[in-house]
C-alpha cells in the first residue's frame, strides 16, 4: 500500500493516541522477530493513529542499523494497512539519511528524527541536519525536540517553510512557553506530539496548547487503560483524568524514576506481568528488580479495577 502523503499523515497522527511498541529480544538479547510480529498483531485490534517502530520505547539507541531495518519491515508487514508505520532516523546526518532511505524502501509511512548522537550542535547545524533528512525522502518527517536537539521557534518556522515534508514536532522537553510560541506561530502547519516520558502526566495541559496526541508507552501492556485515559483527556473530563493520574500514572512514574533508563525497562516488565513478555532490555539499560516488579503488579491491578 502506498505511503500516506505527508499532510495526510500529519492529520492522521494528530487524531488519536500513538503506539510506541517495545522491541522484543530473546534471553541472549537477539531481536525476537516472531514475538515482535505477534505483539504488533495483538495491538492491532486497538484503534490508534500510528505505530512508531523501533522508537525510544523500542530501544532505537541499542539497535544496529540492520536491526532497525528488520524491525521496521516487520512492523510494516504486521500492522494493519490503515495504521501508518513511523520509522526512526538518527545518529549523525549521513546515518540518519541512510535510515530515511531504508525506511522508505521498507514501506514506512513517515520518520521520527531523533537528536544527533553524542554531540552538541548549533541551531544552524540542526537546521542543516533536518533539511538533509527531509531532502532524502518523500516521507513525512517528525522532529524530536529533546536532549541536544532543541529547536527554537525560528528554526522550526524556517524548516516548516523550506521542507514541505516536515509534518510534526514531538516535544520531549516540557517547555510550555516554547510550545506555545511555536504553535502560535505555525498553527496547524505541523502536528504536535507529546513525547515526555510517561506522556500521560502532561496530556491535559498540553492539549490546551494544541498538542492533540502523545506517545503512550503504557499502551504496550495496558491498552484499555491508555485509550480510556486518552479519551478522558480529549473529552476534557478533568475529574477522570485526575483520578487515573493519582491512582495509576503517578505510582507508575514513581517506579519509573527509581533508576535511569527505567522509562523503557518498566514497559517490558509490564508486558511480562500481563502475560506478553518482550524479553529483557539491552545494556546499558537494566531490568526492574523483584521489589519493583511487585510494585508494578499492584499498579496494574489498580488500573484494571478502574478500567476493566
Amino acid at each position: 500500500m502506498p505511503a500516506a502523503a505527508p499532510l495526510e499523515l500529519a492529520q492522521r497522527l494528530g487524531s488519536r493516541l500513538l503506539s510506541f511498541p517495545v522491541t522484543h529480544f530473546t534471553p541472549d538479547l537477539a531481536f525476537d522477530e516472531a514475538a515482535y510480529r505477534d505483539n504488533i498483531a495483538r495491538l492491532a485490534k486497538y484503534d490508534v493513529a500510528g505505530l512508531f517502530a523501533a522508537g525510544g520505547t523500542g530501544e532505537f539507541f541499542s539497535l544496529t542499523p540492520s536491526e532497525v531495518g528488520r524491525v521496521v519491515r516487520a512492523a510494516v508487514e504486521s500492522a494493519p494497512a490503515s495504521t501508518p508505520v513511523i520509522a526512526p532516523a538518527g545518529q549523525g546526518t549521513a546515518q540518519a539519511v541512510a535510515f530515511a532511505e531504508d525506511a522508505e524502501a521498507a514501506g514506512a509511512d513517515g520518520l521520527l528524527l531523533f537528536p544527533p548522537y553524542l554531540t552538541e550542535a548549533s541551531t544552524a547545524g540542526l537546521v542543516a541536519h533536518v533539511r538533509a533528512v527531509c531532502a532524502a525522502t518523500s516521507l513525512g518527517v517528525v522532529i524530536y525536540n529533546r536532549a541536544n536537539a532543541i529547536y527554537s521557534q525560528d528554526a522550526v518556522a524556517e524548516l516548516a517553510e523550506s521542507c514541505p515534508n516536515l509534518v510534526g514536532f514531538k516535544d520531549g522537553v516540557g517547555d510550555l512557553e516554547a510550545i506555545t510560541r511555536i504553535h502560535s506561530r505555525l498553527g496547524d502547519r505541523l502536528v504536535y506530539i507529546g513525547g515526555l516520558p510517561t506522556a500521560e502526566t502532561f496530556a491535559l495541559p498540553y492539549l490546551e496548547l494544541g498538542v492533540t496526541t502523545y506517545s503512550s508507552a503504557i499502551f504496550n501492556f495496558l491498552p484499555e487503560f491508555a485509550l480510556a485515559f486518552y479519551a478522558a483527556v480529549r473529552a476534557g473530563d478533568r475529574a477522570t483524568v485526575r483520578r487515573l493520574l493519582n491512582e495509576v500514572v503517578m505510582p507508575y512514574t514513581a517506579i519509573r524514576d527509581r533508576s535511569p533508563g527505567y522509562a523503557v525497562s518498566i514497559v517490558k516488565a509490564g508486558l511480562e506481568l500481563t502475560g506478553h513478555s518482550a524479553g529483557p532490555v539491552r545494556p546499558p539499560l537494566t531490568d526492574l528488580d523483584e521489589q519493583e516488579r511487585a510494585l508494578l503488579s499492584e499498579v496494574i491491578a489498580v488500573s484494571r479495577s478502574l478500567v476493566p
